[in-house]
């Protein structure tokens, strides 16, 4: 027994030897083919070739392949691999699908919150006189020029509907309407508009602004469709005015007498006549006009107008997320892009493009529309844009929105018990009061703001993260498995691309020249075959 382990140890041994000293000589026979400048092909040359595909898929992280590329034959238990393998790649992918269909909806969230502070910026208060013109202030000439758009006139400037004009309104008109021997003289409908208007220092009969007193020079003239209004806080005169607490008595509070008896008597219909009486109203922060004939609400007189505000901050998302305009302003007329000045930008537009002029409450330096326009051309292009033009003022949301909510409520003004009193301090009578005199009250309701923001529901992240969690749990993937793939997929490539350089190179050689070996390096290439 001891003899046949010494003699296959021997056989063994012997082997190796061989094996050995072959690999010497032909290390050898190497050497001298280098030293001697022989013609070897690159070819002869020995390449990092990459591992097979069986080794790779037994290192890999990747789960799986390692079952279905062995050394074995193909058995049923590789196909079956080969089948769970290509199940959860196919589950894989139909996920994948879906998450990316998903982010590219571009989702978003909504969120609610309210935050409180110590001190906020108290809005902007703009109110104008339903009537726009005050009829004791009209002289001839505005008659001549401006009686027909006001409707007191016809064509022929003389009295329309007489039988329906009061005694005394109608001996004020005849005086006005004789333009025997009368020569008119130039007009101008802004200042028509701006002599005639409703004057704050006549309207206001108290003001308080946080129990301290405040005057008419503390409201700043703005013109809209009202004709003259008036704005209180609007910021254009120094910082806008805060409120430290909330509640009545911490805000604006005024006391304002409509003034009736200079309302234009309405015997038709026309854009100026009113058949309302009141103020109309908007609350708005100082960086948006008013635009209070589409978004101002209406306070009547003999009631106190309770007006309980809350400020909403807005943020909205641009596109694709959202529709908002994040651009800045392409207006030469306002700072801020809000949908109140993108609309009064482009009536002013509309209104120079289709009539050559524009209305009193338009900025821009184009000329002001005559009466005659007023009433052909502009009032009714104006209505047209308004009413049915949807599509040429189409105004887009900005993405940051300040609004106020208002909760209103009214108590009846004056009680019997103070209509005396309110008519001695105003020198006025009863019935005077009872119908001209109304309270405006604008306060927070609380100090604090509510948020309403646009989120996105879904980004990069989100759905890299979704890939990654589904990778892991079909196939046991990660990115750096990936990247281990492609490393191996370009190993081979770059093998196989370099083999068939190498193979081209070495048949163009040996087309063109013959190889010259020595005896020495013959005796090499023989012993190679031992």
């Amino acid at each position: 027994m001891v003899h046949v382990i010494r003699l296959w140890s021997n056989i063994f041994l012997l082997k190796c030897f061989r094996e050995s000293f072959a690999a010497l000589q032909w290390k050898d026979c190497a050497m001298k083919t280098s030293v001697m400048d022989l013609k070897v092909e690159p070819m002869d040359i020995d390449y990092d070739q990459p591992p097979p595909i069986q080794v790779f898929a037994h290192t890999s992280t990747l789960h799986g392949i390692s079952h279905i590329f062995s050394y074995e034959k193909i058995t049923a238990k590789c196909c079956l691999w080969v089948v769970f393998f290509l199940s959860s790649l196919t589950f894989l992918m139909y996920v994948c699908v879906d998450r990316i269909q998903f982010y590219l909806e571009y989702p978003h969230v909504t969120k609610l919150d309210e935050i409180t502070t110590p001190i906020m910026i108290f809005p902007a208060v703009t109110i104008c006189n339903l009537n726009s013109i005050r009829f004791s202030r009209i002289t001839r000439n505005d008659l001549y020029h401006a009686g027909e758009l006001l409707a007191l006139l016809n064509s022929r400037h003389e009295i329309r509907d007489a039988h329906l004009v009061e005694e005394s309104v109608m001996e004020v008109l005849k005086s006005k309407a004789d333009f025997r021997s009368f020569k008119p003289r130039p007009f101008n409908m802004w200042e028509f508009y701006n002599r005639t208007g409703h004057d704050i220092k006549d309207m206001l009969l108290s003001c308080q602004f946080r129990g301290a007193p405040c005057q008419p020079e503390d409201f700043s003239v703005v013109f809209t469709r009202y004709g003259k209004c008036y704005s209180f806080n609007s910021g254009n005169t120094g910082a806008p005015l805060v409120s430290v607490k909330g509640g009545m008595g911490n805000g604006l509070e005024i006391m304002l007498d409509i003034q009736q008896d200079e309302y234009l008597p309405v015997w038709g219909e026309s854009d100026d006549s009113s058949f309302e009486a009141g103020i109309k109203v908007q609350i708005h922060s100082q960086d948006e006009p008013p635009f209070i004939d589409q978004l101002g609400f209406g306070v009547a007189p003999g009631f106190q107008t309770f007006v309980s505000c809350q400020e909403q901050r807005l943020v909205y998302l641009p596109a694709p997320w959202g529709s908002c305009k994040s651009t800045p302003p392409s207006s030469d007329y306002f700072n801020a892009y809000s949908i109140s000045a993108c609309r009064t930008d482009c009536e002013t537009r509309y209104l120079v493009e289709n009539c050559n002029c524009r209305m009193v409450h338009m900025p821009g330096d184009a000329q002001y529309c005559t009466p005659v326009l007023y009433k052909e051309c502009a009032h009714p292009a104006l209505d047209f844009l308004v009413e049915r033009d949807s599509d040429y003022c189409s105004c887009e949301t900005p993405c940051n929105i300040t609004r106020y909510s208002k909760e209103l409520s009214f108590v009846k003004i004056p009680s019997k018990a103070s209509v005396k009193y309110l008519a001695k301090k105003y020198s006025k009578s009863e019935k005077y009061i009872t119908e001209n005199v109304l309270v405006l009250d604008v306060f927070f309701e609380a100090l604090n703001y509510e948020t309403i923001e646009q989120r996105k529901a879904y980004e990069v992240a989100g759905l890299l993260g979704d890939i990654g969690g589904q990778m892991g749990l079909f196939i046991g993937a990660s990115v750096l498995t990936i990247l281990e793939l492609f490393d191996y997929l370009y190993e081979v490539m770059k093998y196989r691309l370099c083999r068939c350089s190498d193979k081209k190179h070495h048949n163009n050689n040996n087309t063109d020249h013959g190889t010259v070996l020595g005896l020495d390096d013959v005796k090499c290439h023989v012993s190679k075959f031992h």
